[in-house]
């Protein structure tokens, strides 16, 4: 039991607010392209795949960032007990971890066609690489978002082996959204990060951050919108597209507090619900 609890801790299973997020671009895509006349039954297996990779990919990428930022992690209050950090857990037997559930991803992942399973093996490095580039530059959450938000281009080649401008809109859209959501998530370790020397978009931004958050959310608000009228979604896509932004900019920016960060962290697994509202949306607009 304490190995299973330990392996839970690693894999963050216990917070499913960060597979979700990985996850909800994932059903858009394969929503935005799926014809509904047709059999459900695709739809349906398509999106339990797209699930169980991005609950396999998540857990991996959680155990990578831990070994690569462990002794960063040992400095900063809210993640000095992570196992990896803490000693309970090895490097080497986090490898051996993120490995087997890399395979098992692999294993989902060949379900798809061919050209879906290229793009996505490209993404690779980058979804690996992101935890460094806070060492680097002051846009670790960009990164983020363009590895977040690859399960979008993903769900939409699922279907439709062919790239066109509506998902690379769309795409565009939620790489802003994750730009803003991480920033508030940011704000909860800020002053760690700054007695450390870590970057991120919460520092840089730390003078101004609603401005830079409405900034981003009204990008993804645009983008979406655009997608919907390229789309040509009914009026039941509209009526939730207030909602949506309803929920951003009353529930999330007009409650932000910064300096707190138990609201932050609250604010920040909003974005679930965000991510259903939008999910929601596009279901309806097309039905």
């Amino acid at each position: 039991m304490q190995q299973i609890n330990l392996f839970i801790e690693l894999t963050r299973l216990k917070k499913p607010i960060g597979y979700m997020l990985l996850f909800w671009p994932c059903a858009w895509g394969l929503t935005i392209v799926f014809d509904f006349s047709k059999d459900l039954n695709t739809y349906f297996f398509y999106l339990l795949l797209f699930f169980l990779g991005s609950v396999l990919m998540r857990s991996a990428g959680c155990i990578v960032n831990d070994i690569l930022d462990r002794n960063f992690d040992k400095k900063v209050f809210r993640t000095k007990d992570r196992p990896i950090a803490s000693g309970k857990v090895s490097v080497t037997e986090g490898f051996i971890c993120a490995a087997i559930l890399c395979l098992l991803a692999f294993l989902v992942l060949i379900n798809f066609n061919y050209f879906t399973i290229v793009i996505a093996l490209a993404s690779m490095p980058l979804a690996f690489t992101y935890p460094l580039m806070k060492r680097y530059t002051y846009w670790p959450q960009l990164f983020l978002g363009v590895t977040f938000n690859y399960g979008l281009i993903l769900g939409w080649t699922s279907i439709n082996p062919t790239i066109n401008i509506v998902p690379l809109v769309f795409y565009i859209g939620a790489i802003f959204w994750t730009l803003g959501y991480d920033t508030i998530y940011g704000y909860q370790d800020i002053k760690d990060d700054e007695i450390i020397g870590l970057k991120s978009t919460s520092i840089k931004f730390k003078k101004s951050p609603k401005k830079f958050l409405i900034l981003c959310y009204l990008v993804f608000l645009l983008n979406l919108l655009i997608t919907g009228f390229i789309m040509e979604l009914n009026s039941f896509f509209y009526s939730i597209y207030i909602l949506i932004a309803l929920q951003m900019f009353y529930f999330q920016l007009r409650k932000l507090d910064i300096k707190d960060s138990l609201k932050c962290f609250k604010i920040f697994k909003s974005n679930n619900f965000l991510g259903l509202l939008v999910f929601v949306s596009l279901i309806g607009g097309k039905i």
